[in-house]
């Protein structure tokens, strides 16, 4: 699924719709290059669900938790990550429970040792906005409920 996303508003209300689509278990991936609006998303997603802390991207950090809504949410930025092997000393085998969702931006950076996403959320750079692409392997794209802006 592909979709225009014309300022940072748009960024924000995909993340909302989005965040209704978060299961437990779930792996997210997120793709775009420096200043896309990964973060943004979410940032958008958890406040979507119930979060009203300081969202802020975890690339010094690599990961930061949340508890939302009874179960954990881990976003990872693996941007600094020189060797994804690190990922086992980070102790992710202990964040990949039944029970949470991991949100990975730069997951490339962590090919080899990161789990098959569920969700992968693409944002490409325009000269006018930004541009969306969601894709599932379990084709659940059509249930998402993302349409307006779509192209």
């Amino acid at each position: 699924m592909k979709i225009f996303l014309p300022n940072e508003q748009a960024t924000i209300n995909q993340g909302l719709q989005l965040a209704h689509q978060l299961k437990p278990g779930m792996i997210v991936y997120l793709e775009g290059d420096l200043g896309a609006g990964k973060t943004t998303m979410v940032r958008a997603m958890l406040n979507e669900l119930g979060y009203d802390g300081l969202v802020k991207s975890p690339s010094y950090t690599l990961v930061e938790s949340y508890s939302v809504v009874g179960l954990s949410l881990h976003h990872f930025d693996l941007y600094r990550l020189a060797d994804p092997e690190a990922l086992e000393y980070l102790g992710l085998a202990d964040y990949l429970t039944p029970s949470s969702i991991c949100l990975f931006e730069w997951a490339e950076k962590g090919r080899g040792w990161l789990p098959k996403a569920d969700l992968s959320i693409k944002i490409d750079i325009l000269q006018n906005g930004r541009m969306l692409y969601v894709t599932s392997p379990q084709s659940e794209i059509q249930k998402l409920g993302l349409g307006r802006g779509e192209v």
